[in-house]
Protein backbone atom coordinates (compact mmCIF):
# COMPACT_ATOMS: atom_id res chain seq x y z
CA UNK A 1 0.00 0.00 0.00
CA UNK A 2 2.74 2.34 0.65
CA UNK A 3 4.56 1.78 -2.04
CA UNK A 4 1.79 2.76 -4.30
CA UNK A 5 1.21 5.63 -2.49
CA UNK A 6 4.97 6.32 -3.17
CA UNK A 7 4.24 5.73 -6.70
CA UNK A 8 1.10 7.97 -6.74
CA UNK A 9 3.41 10.65 -4.98
CA UNK A 10 6.23 10.51 -7.56
CA UNK A 11 3.54 10.40 -10.70
CA UNK A 12 1.85 13.49 -8.68
CA UNK A 13 5.01 15.20 -8.32
CA UNK A 14 6.18 14.66 -12.62
CA UNK A 15 2.90 16.18 -13.74
CA UNK A 16 3.67 18.80 -11.16
CA UNK A 17 6.89 20.29 -12.61
CA UNK A 18 5.49 18.86 -16.26
CA UNK A 19 3.10 21.53 -15.57
CA UNK A 20 5.51 24.28 -14.42
CA UNK A 21 7.61 23.52 -17.75
CA UNK A 22 4.56 24.02 -19.60
CA UNK A 23 3.08 26.82 -18.34
CA UNK A 24 6.19 28.90 -17.50
CA UNK A 25 8.44 28.55 -20.00
CA UNK A 26 6.91 26.19 -23.13
CA UNK A 27 3.87 28.64 -23.67
CA UNK A 28 6.45 31.94 -22.98
CA UNK A 29 8.75 30.97 -24.92
CA UNK A 30 6.86 29.43 -27.83
CA UNK A 31 5.14 32.77 -27.94
CA UNK A 32 8.33 35.06 -28.20
CA UNK A 33 9.11 33.06 -31.06
CA UNK A 34 6.09 33.40 -32.73
CA UNK A 35 5.45 37.41 -32.08
CA UNK A 36 9.06 37.30 -33.69
CA UNK A 37 8.45 35.58 -36.84
CA UNK A 38 5.15 37.62 -37.05
CA UNK A 39 6.74 40.75 -36.55
CA UNK A 40 9.38 40.41 -39.09
CA UNK A 41 12.12 43.54 -38.47
CA UNK A 42 9.53 44.91 -35.87
CA UNK A 43 10.64 44.89 -32.59
CA UNK A 44 8.79 42.71 -30.02
CA UNK A 45 9.93 44.47 -26.60
CA UNK A 46 6.06 46.02 -26.06
CA UNK A 47 5.17 42.32 -25.10
CA UNK A 48 8.07 41.60 -23.15
CA UNK A 49 6.53 42.14 -20.06
CA UNK A 50 3.36 40.39 -19.80
CA UNK A 51 5.70 37.24 -21.14
CA UNK A 52 8.00 37.54 -18.57
CA UNK A 53 5.14 37.80 -16.11
CA UNK A 54 3.47 34.67 -17.47
CA UNK A 55 6.90 33.32 -17.25
CA UNK A 56 8.09 34.11 -13.77
CA UNK A 57 4.26 33.34 -12.58
CA UNK A 58 4.05 29.74 -14.32
CA UNK A 59 7.30 28.17 -13.00
CA UNK A 60 7.49 30.44 -9.71
CA UNK A 61 4.17 29.57 -8.17
CA UNK A 62 4.11 26.27 -9.79
CA UNK A 63 7.50 25.09 -9.11
CA UNK A 64 6.96 26.76 -5.29
CA UNK A 65 3.68 24.76 -4.71
CA UNK A 66 5.11 21.68 -6.13
CA UNK A 67 8.18 21.84 -3.96
CA UNK A 68 6.92 23.36 -0.87
CA UNK A 69 9.51 26.02 -0.91
CA UNK A 70 9.74 29.51 -1.67
CA UNK A 71 13.11 29.29 -3.00
CA UNK A 72 12.92 26.86 -5.36
CA UNK A 73 10.10 28.56 -6.68
CA UNK A 74 12.08 32.19 -6.82
CA UNK A 75 15.39 30.24 -7.91
CA UNK A 76 13.21 28.65 -10.66
CA UNK A 77 11.62 31.61 -12.04
CA UNK A 78 14.34 33.77 -11.92
CA UNK A 79 16.79 31.43 -13.91
CA UNK A 80 13.43 31.57 -16.26
CA UNK A 81 13.39 34.80 -16.53
CA UNK A 82 16.94 34.77 -17.11
CA UNK A 83 16.69 32.54 -20.20
CA UNK A 84 13.63 34.42 -21.66
CA UNK A 85 15.48 37.08 -21.37
CA UNK A 86 18.49 35.82 -23.22
CA UNK A 87 16.11 34.78 -25.74
CA UNK A 88 14.67 38.25 -26.36
CA UNK A 89 18.21 40.15 -26.98
CA UNK A 90 18.80 36.85 -29.14
CA UNK A 91 15.58 38.02 -31.29
CA UNK A 92 16.45 41.56 -31.45
CA UNK A 93 15.64 43.21 -28.18
CA UNK A 94 17.70 45.66 -26.99
CA UNK A 95 20.23 45.38 -24.22
CA UNK A 96 18.99 47.33 -20.95
CA UNK A 97 21.05 50.35 -20.53
CA UNK A 98 19.78 49.79 -16.83
CA UNK A 99 19.37 46.15 -15.64
CA UNK A 100 19.18 46.38 -12.35
CA UNK A 101 15.63 48.21 -12.12
CA UNK A 102 14.28 44.85 -13.96
CA UNK A 103 16.13 42.78 -12.15
CA UNK A 104 14.70 44.79 -9.30
CA UNK A 105 11.16 43.98 -10.75
CA UNK A 106 11.60 40.24 -11.35
CA UNK A 107 12.89 39.12 -8.18
CA UNK A 108 9.87 41.23 -6.37
CA UNK A 109 7.60 39.70 -8.78
CA UNK A 110 9.34 35.89 -8.32
CA UNK A 111 8.85 36.52 -4.56
CA UNK A 112 5.41 37.25 -4.66
CA UNK A 113 4.68 34.43 -6.78
CA UNK A 114 6.28 31.64 -4.89
CA UNK A 115 4.76 32.63 -1.73
CA UNK A 116 1.31 32.10 -3.17
CA UNK A 117 2.52 28.96 -4.29
CA UNK A 118 4.11 27.69 -1.34
CA UNK A 119 1.00 28.63 0.60
CA UNK A 120 -1.00 26.59 -1.86
CA UNK A 121 1.38 23.59 -0.60
CA UNK A 122 1.28 24.43 2.54
CA UNK A 123 -2.93 24.06 2.53
CA UNK A 124 -3.35 21.79 0.53
CA UNK A 125 -0.64 19.44 0.79
CA UNK A 126 0.42 17.43 -2.68
CA UNK A 127 -2.46 18.97 -4.08
CA UNK A 128 -1.55 22.22 -3.76
CA UNK A 129 -0.10 22.82 -7.28
CA UNK A 130 -3.06 21.72 -8.78
CA UNK A 131 -4.75 25.25 -7.05
CA UNK A 132 -1.91 26.81 -8.85
CA UNK A 133 -2.14 25.80 -11.95
CA UNK A 134 -5.81 26.98 -11.56
CA UNK A 135 -4.84 30.26 -10.69
CA UNK A 136 -2.21 30.78 -13.09
CA UNK A 137 -4.28 29.51 -15.79
CA UNK A 138 -7.29 32.01 -15.04
CA UNK A 139 -4.65 35.07 -15.04
CA UNK A 140 -2.70 33.73 -18.02
CA UNK A 141 -6.23 34.14 -19.76
CA UNK A 142 -7.02 37.13 -18.34
CA UNK A 143 -3.50 38.89 -20.12
CA UNK A 144 -3.69 37.17 -23.23
CA UNK A 145 -7.42 38.62 -23.92
CA UNK A 146 -5.59 42.05 -22.53
CA UNK A 147 -3.25 41.56 -25.32
CA UNK A 148 -5.28 40.37 -28.24
CA UNK A 149 -8.65 42.83 -27.44
CA UNK A 150 -7.38 45.70 -26.16
CA UNK A 151 -11.47 46.75 -25.19
CA UNK A 152 -12.81 43.58 -24.47
CA UNK A 153 -12.04 43.90 -20.51
CA UNK A 154 -12.58 46.51 -18.11
CA UNK A 155 -9.81 48.49 -16.54
CA UNK A 156 -10.39 47.72 -12.50
CA UNK A 157 -10.58 44.11 -13.28
CA UNK A 158 -6.72 44.13 -14.76
CA UNK A 159 -5.99 45.83 -11.66
CA UNK A 160 -7.05 43.26 -9.50
CA UNK A 161 -4.22 40.53 -10.95
CA UNK A 162 -0.99 40.29 -9.39
CA UNK A 163 -0.02 39.32 -13.33
CA UNK A 164 -0.92 42.63 -14.65
CA UNK A 165 1.28 44.42 -12.20
CA UNK A 166 4.47 42.34 -12.86
CA UNK A 167 3.67 42.73 -16.39
CA UNK A 168 3.47 47.00 -16.03
CA UNK A 169 6.26 46.71 -13.52
CA UNK A 170 8.71 44.54 -16.10
CA UNK A 171 7.85 46.45 -18.68
CA UNK A 172 8.22 49.73 -17.13
CA UNK A 173 11.85 48.45 -16.46
CA UNK A 174 12.16 47.12 -20.21
CA UNK A 175 11.38 50.40 -21.78
CA UNK A 176 14.13 52.64 -19.86
CA UNK A 177 11.27 54.67 -17.83
CA UNK A 178 12.65 54.84 -14.14
CA UNK A 179 11.45 52.15 -11.91
CA UNK A 180 9.51 54.53 -9.26
CA UNK A 181 7.05 55.08 -11.82
CA UNK A 182 5.51 51.60 -11.18
CA UNK A 183 6.25 52.05 -7.47
CA UNK A 184 2.07 51.14 -6.76
CA UNK A 185 2.50 47.76 -9.04
CA UNK A 186 5.86 46.91 -6.84
CA UNK A 187 4.86 48.09 -3.70
CA UNK A 188 1.07 45.91 -4.54
CA UNK A 189 3.65 42.89 -5.74
CA UNK A 190 5.84 42.89 -2.08
CA UNK A 191 2.92 43.99 -0.02
CA UNK A 192 0.65 40.85 -1.07
CA UNK A 193 3.91 38.96 -0.72
CA UNK A 194 3.89 39.78 3.14
CA UNK A 195 0.12 39.18 3.79
CA UNK A 196 0.38 35.87 2.10
CA UNK A 197 3.90 34.90 4.13
CA UNK A 198 1.89 35.76 6.87
CA UNK A 199 -0.88 33.29 6.16
CA UNK A 200 1.32 30.13 5.32
CA UNK A 201 3.22 31.07 8.42
CA UNK A 202 0.23 30.52 10.68
CA UNK A 203 -1.30 28.16 9.19
CA UNK A 204 -3.76 26.61 10.25
CA UNK A 205 -5.10 29.83 11.53
CA UNK A 206 -7.81 31.47 9.51
CA UNK A 207 -7.93 34.66 10.19
CA UNK A 208 -4.63 35.90 8.40
CA UNK A 209 -6.41 35.08 5.17
CA UNK A 210 -8.73 38.27 6.52
CA UNK A 211 -5.29 40.14 6.56
CA UNK A 212 -4.43 39.14 2.91
CA UNK A 213 -7.53 39.35 1.53
CA UNK A 214 -7.84 43.14 2.75
CA UNK A 215 -4.09 43.53 1.70
CA UNK A 216 -4.81 42.38 -1.86
CA UNK A 217 -7.71 44.89 -2.05
CA UNK A 218 -6.19 48.23 -1.07
CA UNK A 219 -2.95 47.75 -2.99
CA UNK A 220 -5.44 47.03 -6.23
CA UNK A 221 -6.84 50.14 -5.29
CA UNK A 222 -3.20 51.92 -4.83
CA UNK A 223 -2.63 50.60 -8.71
CA UNK A 224 -5.59 51.60 -9.40
CA UNK A 225 -4.88 55.51 -7.72
CA UNK A 226 -1.25 55.35 -8.91
CA UNK A 227 -1.09 53.58 -12.23
CA UNK A 228 2.72 53.23 -14.12
CA UNK A 229 2.62 55.79 -17.07
CA UNK A 230 2.50 54.11 -20.66
CA UNK A 231 5.57 53.63 -21.91
CA UNK A 232 6.12 53.84 -25.65
CA UNK A 233 4.95 50.67 -27.35
CA UNK A 234 3.00 49.74 -24.68
CA UNK A 235 1.36 46.45 -24.66
CA UNK A 236 -2.23 46.16 -24.34
CA UNK A 237 -1.85 44.12 -21.50
CA UNK A 238 -0.19 46.82 -19.33
CA UNK A 239 -2.65 49.90 -20.07
CA UNK A 240 -2.60 52.69 -18.49
CA UNK A 241 -5.18 53.03 -15.78
CA UNK A 242 -7.95 55.89 -15.94
CA UNK A 243 -7.66 58.35 -13.28
CA UNK A 244 -10.47 58.35 -11.58
CA UNK A 245 -12.28 62.33 -11.69
CA UNK A 246 -9.73 63.26 -14.91
CA UNK A 247 -10.97 62.34 -18.53
CA UNK A 248 -10.64 58.91 -19.92
CA UNK A 249 -7.26 58.72 -22.83
CA UNK A 250 -9.36 58.10 -26.13
CA UNK A 251 -8.34 54.26 -27.11
CA UNK A 252 -8.37 53.28 -30.75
Amino acid sequence: MMTQHSAQSHSSARLAWLSAVLFGVVAPWAAMLLLDARAGDGPIIPLGGPILAVGLMGVGMIGAAAAASVRIGVLCALLNGAGLLGLGWALGLPLLAHPLPCALAMIIASLSFAVRGALFARSAGDKGWWIAVFVVTGEVAILATAMALPAALPAWLLVLLPAQWASVSIQTALAGTPIIAAGAALAALAGTAAATHLVASLWPRRWPYLVMFTAWLCFSALVWHYPAPPVDGASPAAPAVDQPGKPAPERS
